[in-house]
């Protein structure tokens, strides 16, 4: 069974980590504000030690599934720093779902072993694709929240509820840009630097990661463009960074999750 190649440990902090995240996604208007933030930060901070002992035990492993958690997490850390400065943004329910669901995923999909000849510059590489992949996650749901927005607006819902509009759009925006930076920059380490990251003789392979990568970063630069050039906004600009979102997720995680998964082989 695969659960019980997790550290015992590491098994009892996921479950309480995912308990945690339960207790507002469950508890959704029910419970007092102070109690649901508190719930949603004991499992953020269970979630980044449970992170923290698979990426740094022994032996470290790594996969679709912990891509997932750490990207969820990512999404939640973003959430409490705006919280901060925008209290009505709603999406603790939604979001405490989802933190819940990916925490508990490798427990399922733990992934495979890192080589241990790993280049020293390799996991500035892997931080620099997953916090890609967590700004453009939080730009999706900046992206969510804004379409709900409009709903709201076309039926004559309070004006006042919830963060404003606009600033909804420049903030799925201002993620899309910072995680077309971090896409541009993983991505040119990979193309340029394959040998210093992976060893000598690494060349790089156009497989289905580097192609959907790639389409990604064409779809971003699309999104961006569009929104520099002829102002794009609304529903035209969700689908598009709903497209690119896709294909950077299918880049990844849906690559190694055929692999570990569907084929049985380590990615």
């Amino acid at each position: 069974m695969i659960l019980a190649s997790a550290p015992f440990p590491s098994v009892v902090l996921t479950l309480a980590a995912a308990a945690a995240y339960a207790v507002p996604a469950a508890g959704a208007g029910r419970l007092s504000d102070r109690a649901a933030r508190t719930a949603l930060l004991l499992g953020w901070l269970l979630h980044a030690i449970v992170l923290a002992l698979g990426m740094f035990g022994t032996p470290p492993r790594f996969g679709f599934a912990p891509a997932i958690s750490i990207t969820a997490w990512l999404v939640l850390t973003v959430y409490a720093i705006e919280r901060q400065m925008f209290p009505k943004l709603e999406a603790r329910w939604a979001l405490a779902g989802l933190g819940s669901f990916a925490v508990l995923l490798p427990l399922v999909f733990p992934g495979s072993e890192l080589h241990v000849k790993t280049s020293p510059w390799a996991p500035l590489h892997w931080a620099l694709g997953l916090s890609s992949y967590g700004l453009f996650a939080a730009a999706v749901v900046h992206a969510w929240l804004m379409t709900r927005a409009e709903r709201s607006i076309r039926h004559a819902a309070d004006p006042q509820a919830g963060v404003p509009l606009l600033t909804l759009e420049r903030l799925t925006f201002r993620f899309a840009t910072a995680g077309f930076i971090l896409l541009s920059a993983t991505l040119l380490a990979g193309l340029v630097f394959s040998e210093l990251l992976y060893g000598p003789g690494h060349v790089v392979r156009w497989d289905h990661k580097t192609v959907f990568s790639i389409l990604a970063w064409l779809v971003f630069a699309w999104l961006l463009l569009g929104r520099a050039r002829f102002g794009w906004r609304g529903r035209k600009a969700v689908r598009v960074l709903y497209v690119g979102s896709l294909l950077l997720l299918l880049a990844y995680a849906g690559s190694r999750f055929v692999m570990e998964v569907v084929l049985k082989r380590p990615a």
